[in-house]
């Protein structure tokens, strides 16, 4: 059975990511991680919060493509990235896309 994503933790560590100071690398990573364990629980679940997420978190989260897609290790979430990509193409996710594919390959 797995676990359903918790969307209040979730958000509560986007808005934490958010008002991180960028020179504050402990507070970013730590972020990072818990956002990254948060959307690896689930990929379908995962999947759909991403095509519904707001621009402005999307742009936070795909900073840990690369982690989402080692965790999911899938395709299917890297084509993802891609069709969000071409729907936001003002958020640049290109490089954070090439990397998230590198690592399943």
């Amino acid at each position: 059975m797995t676990q359903k994503m918790n969307i209040i933790e979730l958000n509560d560590w986007l808005s934490k990511r958010k008002k991180a100071n960028e020179n504050d690398s402990y507070s970013i990573y730590e972020c990072w991680d818990n956002i990254a364990k948060i959307l690896s629980q689930n990929e379908n679940d995962t999947i759909l919060y991403l095509n519904h997420c707001k621009k402005e978190d999307l742009y936070y989260i795909s900073e840990i493509f690369e982690e989402i897609a080692f965790n999911f290790k899938s395709q299917k979430i890297i084509s993802t990235f891609e069709e969000l990509n071409q729907k936001y193409p003002e958020l640049d996710m290109q490089a954070d896309i090439a990397i998230a594919k590198a690592i399943i390959n």
